[in-house]
């Protein structure tokens, strides 16, 4: 149960974000951004990042939700979950394995990410930029991850629901559709 009130039907940081609209609009544009705006990197790829920081911070609703994105995006539900397990098996390429890497270390501490981490990104072809978004991509969601456990969201245990979410993420974005969530009628 929610420490605060928020709307049923909207849960996770869906609802947190229909709570406070003004916060909302930034949180929602900066992740726009990082994750459906214009990149080297493709947007499964990106949703890769949310995944695996969402599921080593064992947020329950972020984890679903971006690793369905991913599977998505990439056209397939395996590779997601291979990043989960092992970065270093999983089936993408160096220079991902060495970006997931780095993402990882962000998760744990900021402070975790090395000069040598660096390098390997560098010498696996990941550009400056790519090697910023994903320590940034990595940190807004610790903040993100923080922001839904910390109010005790709800978070469906149900696969369609998911599917349902991954495909409005992968469609639309993150951006608050015209007029907001509709309100179930009773």
């Amino acid at each position: 149960m929610p420490h605060i009130p928020l709307p049923e039907q909207l849960p996770g940081i869906t609802g947190l974000l229909e709570y406070r609209l003004d916060t909302a609009a930034p949180i929602r544009e900066l992740t726009q951004i990082l994750l459906r705006g214009e990149s080297t990197l493709s947007q499964g790829e990106r949703e890769l990042i949310a995944a695996l920081v969402s599921s080593r911070n064992c947020t329950n609703f972020c984890e679903a939700a971006h690793t369905k994105a991913a599977d998505i995006l990439l056209g397939d539900d395996e590779t997601a979950r291979a990043v989960k397990h092992d970065i270093e098996t999983a089936p993408i390429s160096e220079k991902m394995k060495a970006l997931l890497q780095i993402a990882a270390f962000t998760q744990k501490n900021g402070r975790e990410v090395t000069p040598e981490a660096i390098t390997r990104a560098h010498e696996a072809g990941a550009t400056d930029r790519e090697i910023h978004d994903t320590v940034l991509i990595a940190a807004l969601f610790c903040l993100y991850n923080k922001y839904v456990d910390g109010l005790a969201t709800v978070a469906p245990t149900n696969p369609a629901f998911y599917q349902t979410l991954g495909e409005r993420i992968t469609g639309r974005g993150y951006v608050r559709p015209p007029g907001g969530y509709p309100v179930p009628t009773s």
